[in-house]
């Protein structure tokens, strides 16, 4: 993940710094979205994120579930016990469909702007 530290100064006349702030963009705004597979669906079955979003796929049925992509544009999970996640980091904007490969009438689509 790209970290970027921010650094905004307040500068009193004769050039002397009177007061600093740093923001760090690794924690201001780029928490990841969360998917959720329950009920043999995936909630919510769209979803739109901005470039550079990390994706967490939590799978809270009893039943295991593999998150492939549907044009395997992103490596496949492990197949998901209960409560296990998976995560993909989507750095390119695009349109990426993905399914269960265990419950194929499972879909879902990430799109990346």
């Amino acid at each position: 993940m790209k970290r970027v530290i921010l650094l905004a100064c307040v500068i009193a006349l004769g050039g002397m710094a009177v007061a600093c702030a740093a923001a760090d963009t690794a924690s201001a705004g780029t928490k990841p979205y969360q998917v959720a597979i329950q009920n043999f669906a995936f909630a919510p079955k769209t979803l739109v994120v901005p470039a550079g979003t990390r994706v967490v796929w939590t799978n809270r049925d009893d039943e295991a579930h593999v998150i492939t992509s549907a044009g395997a544009l992103f490596a496949s999970s492990k197949a998901l016990d209960a409560d296990d996640t998976y995560a993909v980091t989507f750095s390119k904007p695009g349109t990426y469909a993905y399914y269960c490969s265990i419950h194929p009438m499972m879909v879902g689509t990430i799109i990346v702007q």
